[in-house]
């Protein structure tokens, strides 16, 4: 934990790729759940 600012930056790829799971039709109900969490914690920080 002792550089924010990856985290930052991890935060920011896993926001994208979340995103990516949500719009595709392929993508398991799971997935898209687990997406929006992602998405949820990346936009609160």
């Amino acid at each position: 934990m002792a550089k924010s600012s990856s985290r930052k930056t991890s935060s920011s790829k896993l926001a994208t790729k979340a995103s990516k799971v949500l719009q595709s039709k392929n993508s398991s109900k799971t997935a898209k759940s687990l997406a929006g969490s992602v998405l949820a914690q990346a936009k609160a920080k």
